[in-house]
């Protein structure tokens, strides 16, 4: 990566040096001001990459003295620009699942998703002290398998990711996925904070849906800062395993719509129930990623199977 960047950036000085000396035209070469800097921009959260970049410019001879001034300008990113870009707020640690207590129940969605032909399973905790209403409406269409065989309709990179509309159960109705599931909705609940791996349910917007109440199927992970829609949106649950999937599929190449171009589907979303605290395992084969378990002797039989099962 290192030596790309710097083979790119010696490389567009080179030229820029030539073309003074030799004075030839050449076929609509681009500025080489443009070339140097957005080589820099890409290094510019580096500081080793920072000074070599430097050396290299310096190398150049005079005729890049303009280019190194420039370049200046945009590397380092200024401290200020820095603290302008926020951060997605972390897990509060008091909903940390290892840490829960030893006799407490906490309810566990389950979901299998299939992604490139493979089978990954994402595990998130439903918060019904924060979201009961809809907590219970999500485990009654987890009862009824209405999550079944949908897709994830909408994937944006490190940002979000969401599935749930009925209508992705049809491939031939991909151009009205995203806005199906309206004949129920439930009741706005805006207690919840939207942090990284959150779960949330979609809604139609204030526009149309001034009680913002929630679309009954359709929810999204959040996985950057989505902070400004607290108050806004009714998040019901956290994850606490298969966050790594969930990066992945947002990473799909996907049309202008942010629809996924190969399809990605919730093969199914069981709920159970998880007593006492849940520890985090060493990284296992298979590109599985942590999971999370507890001793041996705390297991449920359910527990026992999942686990040889996934």
């Amino acid at each position: 990566m290192k030596s790309a960047l710097i083979l790119s950036l010696v490389l567009a000085i080179s030229g820029y040096v030539a073309n003074a000396q030799d004075a030839k035209p050449s076929p609509a070469p681009a500025p080489v001001e443009d070339a140097a800097a957005k080589a820099l921009k890409a290094a510019q959260e580096s500081e080793e990459l920072q000074k070599i970049a430097n050396k290299a410019l310096e190398a150049a001879g005079e005729k890049a003295k303009p280019v190194a001034e420039k370049a200046k300008q945009v590397l380092p990113l200024p401290k200020k620009a820095q603290a302008a870009v926020p951060e997605a707020p972390k897990l509060d640690p008091r909903n940390d699942p290892s840490k829960w207590d030893r006799d407490s129940v906490h309810k566990l969605a389950v979901m299998e998703v299939d992604f490139g032909g493979d089978k990954q399973m994402v595990v998130f905790h439903l918060m019904d002290d924060v979201a009961p209403s809809h907590v219970a409406n999500f485990i009654e269409n987890c009862a009824n398998k209405a999550y079944n065989g949908l897709a994830i309709h909408r994937a944006i990179d490190s940002y979000l990711v969401q599935t749930g509309d009925p209508l992705t159960a049809d491939q031939s109705k991909r151009n009205d996925w995203g806005t199906g599931g309206e004949e129920k909705t439930v009741p706005a609940e805006l207690k919840g904070k939207h942090r990284v791996g959150s779960v949330a349910m979609a809604r139609r917007s204030d526009k149309v849906n001034p009680s913002r109440a929630s679309n009954g199927f359709q929810f999204y992970f959040a996985l950057g800062n989505l902070s400004s829609l607290d108050g806004t949106y009714s998040v019901f649950g956290q994850v606490v395993s298969g966050l790594e999937v969930l990066e992945a599929i947002s990473r799909a190449p996907a049309d202008s719509n942010d629809c996924p171009i190969a399809r990605i589907e919730v093969k199914s979303i069981k709920v159970v129930d998880q007593k006492g605290p849940l520890v985090v395992m060493r990284e296992t084969g298979g590109g599985q990623g942590r999971r999370f378990t507890k001793p041996a002797s705390a297991k449920s039989s359910w527990e026992r199977f999942l686990e040889r099962v996934w």
